[in-house]
């Protein structure tokens, strides 16, 4: 019997893996990750009669094919997520936690699943989806201390920053390698306090490419929306997300969308929806064909050029 995690390559996808992971004695799983946009992850497994696969933090609607082929080889899944999903499969193979609503992400739903047993994890991958208040009444139920938070939230924000790119090639480590690195620390705080760990240089990439941003203006915007296109450069890819973040917390009544240059000639776009009424970016961005995500955050992998009037005009009307 094989073991099988596939996840994604963001905050949430690895603290809810490590969640699940975490003081086990048994031999290593397989991992499929990618970049934070690599999503149709399913299409890499291949499984036989008895494997079990873990699935966290990818979208049910975007797999479902492939996860039907799985299941259909006589696979147990056990499937995770806070993703738009369709519609449910119904298969005695098929074990699932999804709930889409804005203010929960994978993290926080397994942590539900393990009953808090490794949360300052979940409370993690939270800050690191930049579910603010979601992960701080977590921290506040469990009595953390405000200067714990915070360095929990550095912590999730790194993870994540880590996560986006257009190419693996784009990323300090490879989220599979990351989250390998990470394993041996059952408490987050031995991890950061650890100097030989991968957190150094997470910093210190984080810092280097934060210093562009500052001369960022708006290519588009009103009173509702907001919208950026950053340079075709390494740097812009990931901070795409953390900008995108950063954005609404700080606008909290604007939607952003902040578009990257990608290597089809065309755009990927993060879309934030404004952070006092999280819903529509899912919605939004199903409109085009690479387009998914959540209600509060989602994304298209390639908007041609010759779109870009005809996504500004339905971001408006979406936001309006």
């Amino acid at each position: 019997m094989a073991k099988i995690d596939v996840f994604n390559g963001d905050a949430d996808g690895i603290c809810a893996l490590l969640q699940l992971r975490q003081g086990e004695a048994e031999e290593p799983s397989r991992l499929i990750t990618g970049i934070k946009r690599d999503i149709q992850l399913l299409k890499q497994v291949t499984a036989q009669n008895g494997d079990q696969v873990t699935v966290l933090d990818i979208s049910l609607d975007k797999n479902r094919e492939d996860l039907l082929r799985i299941l259909n080889t006589g696979v147990e899944v056990f499937y995770c997520d806070h993703h738009f999903y369709g519609e449910i499969p119904e298969h005695s193979n098929l074990t699932t936690r999804i709930n889409t609503e804005p203010d929960i992400c994978t993290s926080l739903l397994i942590n539900q699943y393990l009953d808090n047993k490794h949360y300052l994890w979940a409370v993690t991958g939270a800050f690191g989806d930049n579910l603010n208040k979601s992960a701080q009444s977590l921290a506040q139920q469990h009595q953390l201390s405000t200067a714990q938070s915070e360095t929990l939230q550095e912590l999730g924000i790194l993870l994540n920053y880590n996560g986006y790119g257009a190419s693996i090639e784009d990323l300090h480590f490879h989220p599979a390698e990351l989250f390998k690195q990470i394993l041996p620390y059952p408490d987050p705080f031995e991890f950061i306090n650890d100097p030989q760990s991968a957190l150094t240089a997470l910093k210190q990439g984080y810092q280097e490419d934060s210093a562009h941003i500052s001369s960022l203006s708006s290519e588009y915007e009103t009173d509702k929306v907001a919208l950026f296109i950053l340079p075709d450069a390494p740097w812009a890819r990931r901070m795409s997300g953390i900008f995108s973040n950063d954005l609404v917390n700080r606008y909290p009544n604007r939607a952003h969308a902040v578009l990257t240059y990608n290597k089809q000639g065309g755009y990927l776009i993060s879309v934030r929806a404004p952070l006092n009424n999280k819903t529509g970016a899912d919605e939004l961005c199903r409109q085009f064909d690479t387009g998914g995500g959540r209600q509060a955050a989602a994304g298209i992998n390639h908007l041609p050029v010759e779109q870009l009037e005809l996504f500004i005009e339905r971001f408006s009307q979406q936001f309006s």
